[in-house]
């Protein structure tokens, strides 16, 4: 009987604050956990977080590191753990141990970085522009999640090895039908949040939370029973976004959130709930969130910057991150017009089309064998 794969996935990205690598890792390998011929070895400090997200199976085995310190981690626990299991393939984001010992997979989903020096300090952008080139160098096989993605790794980082596109998929559960007033009402009762504009993501300059909060002040949408919600971690201060804050009035402030921590069955109610989603982002390597609104069947008025600008289905929906005009009309006009659901359920529709987790994993398994 032939052996079958062993593949190794370093999983630390459950160990740290949420971002969309943790769900790339995630999908990826629950889809691709039906392979007979394969065994999974994931590995993070926190083994229970991938128990809870990953399926129990006989070629899916959990691997604890003992530090939570990436250079102990990169230099000495996984060369020891890929030679102690024999393994034959790693999968790695963005970085790679100091030491090779067998194929390595690489997956950089994006170097905005570089395409937007102006967001990150010259010591970040130097040190991670050196490891990630040299991840380029040491890869067996190099993934990327978009096409814009995929372009800026060329032109930043390497000329020489191809570049595959994986793209991350939207879950199947945002497709699922729902009621969307039952949501609402759980929201209302847990919460005391209704009539909702959704932002999820982490939060950090780049991420244009403040030119959101202002264009809802600006149109006092708060006045209209409207709630502005945003649902992710703080990661970098946002000056402007405090200051705006600190002067909000009452009235205001009350029916603005911030909420960290929400489940995922409450964040999928919170996007079913959803009056309209906005994804003002001035860069992402790919941006999941608004194609998970989309799927569900919300209005998304989404940034058409970056990898984003690739989201040719949301139409006249799409405007320049840094056009606050824009912003603020097309968020008043969504909010005084009632909603098409038949545009909605085609975008939809493309969504499940071309964003497949399954096809994904299957295109990434073609890879690795």
């Amino acid at each position: 009987m032939k052996e079958r794969l062993k593949i190794f996935v370093d999983a630390h990205c459950f160990d740290t604050e949420y971002q969309g690598s943790r769900t790339f890792v995630k999908e990826i390998y629950r889809a691709m956990s039906v392979k007979k011929d394969i065994v999974l070895y994931l590995a993070a400090n926190d083994i229970g977080k991938l128990q809870e997200n990953f399926p129990s199976g006989e070629n899916i085995v959990f691997l604890k590191y003992r530090s939570r310190q990436s250079f102990f981690r990169l230099a000495c626990e996984i060369p020891l753990l890929i030679r102690k299991h024999r393994i034959d393939v790693a999968h790695f984001q963005y970085i790679t141990p100091l030491f090779k010992n067998c194929r390595q997979v690489v997956t950089i989903h994006d170097v905005i970085f570089n395409d937007y020096p102006g967001e990150f300090s010259k010591g970040y952008r130097l040190l991670k522009g050196f490891l990630y080139k040299r991840s380029t160098k040491t890869a067996d096989v190099l993934t990327t999640v978009s096409t814009f993605s995929k372009t800026s790794i060329q032109k930043h980082l390497t000329n020489c090895n191809p570049v595959h596109v994986i793209a991350n998929g939207v879950s199947k559960k945002f497709f699922a039908a729902h009621d969307k007033e039952e949501a609402r009402a759980f929201l209302k009762k847990r919460y005391g949040i209704e009539n909702i504009i959704l932002y999820v993501s982490r939060i950090e300059p780049r991420k244009n939370h403040a030119a959101l909060l202002q264009a809802y002040l600006d149109l006092k949408a708060y006045e209209k029973g409207h709630h502005l919600v945003f649902i992710g971690h703080e990661t970098k201060p946002v000056v402007a976004l405090n200051t705006m804050l600190r002067v909000v009035t009452p009235d205001a402030k009350q029916q603005i959130h911030f909420l960290t921590n929400i489940g995922d069955e409450d964040l999928l109610r919170f996007y079913r709930a959803a009056h309209v989603f906005v994804y003002p982002s001035k860069a992402e390597g790919f941006g999941i969130p608004p194609l998970e609104a989309g799927a569900v069947g919300v209005p998304v008025l989404c940034s058409s910057s970056s990898a984003m600008k690739e989201f040719s289905f949301f139409g006249d929906s799409l405007f320049e991150p840094m056009d606050y005009e824009r912003l603020k009309k097309a968020l008043a006009a969504i909010l005084q017009k009632e909603h098409d659901t038949d545009n909605l359920k085609k975008i939809s529709e493309q969504i499940r089309a071309g964003y497949s987790w399954e096809a994904s994993a299957e295109k990434l398994y073609g890879l690795i064998k």
